[in-house]
């Protein structure tokens, strides 16, 4: 494996105009905390994001995948009725005040789920999809697993405090990735403020996510509180074309949950800017090619390269290209023959492929016979240094002490 290190200072022009602010990390106050951007696939924050913590409702999320995942396969429409058991309407907490003699609809109980935080409804679904709730339960553990959800496990659908519910805030970050974008027709309803279900409960129809009144681009997802858990937030924010999700959990209060959620929401839209960091052909190294009728070949990006740069960021992008030598002619253009690794400081490095910006063809008999007679008198050449050394050290005397 070969390896050279590379300084470009690709961002100097491309940063110019950018007001540099003072770099920091963010600290919060929580608990755990997880925030990426999932436009660039960056991790802007975390914090205890791998400890498996009482997640209270923002489990809820793993039961709304099991219902989005029913309509998917045909399981279920928008307009199947579930039946509500006594366990259901016995619920407490937040609901929709459900009672025996309901007949919701899917589609208004994933309203129920989402804006009024209705454990009820979480009961309602979880019979309906699983037979019972532990059966559910056992169900969201496993398809969790499947998810790469490492640290998560189910007790219940709703998040009522159970030893069995826990959930990291960077897998609640993974679950809310895959409710945008895998289930781009069902987002909308995590952006909706108020459910009036059949009238029920008229100072209980309003959505609890406290960054929706804040004007920033806030659409989703869902809060989260029991006292074991303290108070959290799974959040989804666009603004221009840049979405981030934050998590965070374990925080003192509902005012707080508010103030750092806004905190940690502009730190992650003002502290980086998106920027074309390598464009598609541009060369980045050169390296040897054995009996090729060039020496080098030209190394480049095969397309644009976007990624987050902290504001701060004047001194171009260092990174190590690293590829497996040697290289062998003939070589086509557009060959993947390496990979850059970008480092950026504070951030996770990036792993892009770098091609071939040539054409590279095999050298002549003459030119690959020549190496070759080369490489056999440098081999014999150092087999006769290996057996001048061996007879030296057995004619040696030795040493008398």
């Amino acid at each position: 494996m070969r390896r050279c290190h590379v300084t470009a200072r690709l961002l100097t022009t491309l940063l110019a105009g950018v007001i540099a602010l003072p770099a920091f990390a963010f600290e919060t106050s929580a608990r755990s905390a997880y925030v990426v951007d999932l436009t660039t696939n960056t991790v802007l924050l975390e914090k205890n994001a791998q400890v498996p913590l009482p997640p209270a409702s923002m489990s809820k999320l793993m039961t709304l995948n099991m219902l989005f995942e029913a309509l998917e396969d045909g399981r279920v429409s928008l307009d199947t009725q579930f039946n509500v058991s006594q366990r259901a309407m016995d619920m407490g907490g937040s609901t929709m005040f459900l009672t025996t003699q309901d007949r919701p609809t899917v589609e208004e109980l994933i309203k129920g789920i989402i804006v009024l935080s209705g454990n009820d409804a979480c009961v309602v679904v979880a019979e309906g999809l699983g037979g019972t709730e532990d059966a559910f339960a056992s169900m969201m553990t496993q398809r969790a697993r499947a998810l790469g959800m490492e640290n998560s496990t189910f007790g219940n659908a709703s998040g009522w405090p159970h030893p069995a519910q826990r959930m990291s805030t960077e897998d609640l970050a993974i679950l809310a990735e895959r409710l945008i974008e895998e289930f781009p027709q069902y987002y909308h309803y995590f952006g909706i403020e108020e459910f009036p279900y059949d009238g029920r409960a008229p100072d209980n129809r309003f959505n609890r996510n406290p960054l929706f009144d804040l004007g920033l681009g806030a659409d989703g997802l869902k809060t989260g509180h029991t006292q074991e858990a303290g108070y959290g937030l799974v959040g989804s924010a666009m603004q221009g074309n840049r979405r981030v999700v934050l998590v965070v959990s374990g925080l003192d209060s509902e005012a707080a949950r508010r103030s750092e959620s806004a905190a940690i929401i502009n730190f992650a839209f003002r502290q980086f800017v998106m920027r074309t960091a390598v464009e598609s052909g541009q060369v980045i190294a050169e390296i040897p090619v054995w009996l090729g009728e060039a020496q080098t070949v030209a190394l480049a990006a095969p397309e644009d390269v976007e990624l987050l740069i902290p504001v701060t960021a004047h001194e171009g992008i260092k990174g190590e290209v690293t590829w497996s030598g040697p290289v062998e002619a003939p070589i086509s253009k557009g060959d993947e023959i390496a990979t850059f690794t970008i480092v950026r400081e504070g951030m996770s490095d990036t792993v892009i492929p770098l091609v071939a910006a040539d054409d590279v063809a095999a050298a002549g008999f003459l030119p690959r016979f020549t190496t070759a007679a080369g490489q056999v008198f440098s081999m014999a050449r150092d087999l006769a240094g290996i057996g001048a050394g061996a007879e030296d050290a057995a004619t040696e005397e030795p040493a008398v002490n």
